[in-house]
């Protein structure tokens, strides 16, 4: 093993994990509960917070995507620094 597997994540990179871990976690809960009011016919437009509940999984998946390729970019990043160095 070399030292660029050996080094442990940055701050950035452990920051952005849980963001990424939050925002889909989030928005999962958030289909499953609209998933949930659609099965027991408790689901009511009218009401805001179904509303809300309604937007969190269309907002939040597509950025939890996106914060996945700027992880991907950033370790790679950091791989490749930490591989120069070592040489």
């Amino acid at each position: 093993m070399s030292d660029a597997e050996n080094t442990p994540p940055s701050r950035v990179q452990r920051s952005l994990t849980f963001m990424i871990a939050a925002v889909i976690g989030l928005s999962v809960l958030a289909f499953v509960a609209l998933l949930i009011g659609l099965a027991t016919q408790t689901l009511n437009y009218d009401l805001q917070i179904w509303q809300v509940v309604f937007f969190v999984p269309y907002f939040g998946l597509p950025i939890g995507f996106v914060l996945i390729f700027v992880l991907l970019i950033i370790s790679i990043r950091r791989r490749r620094q930490d591989a120069r160095g070592s040489k």
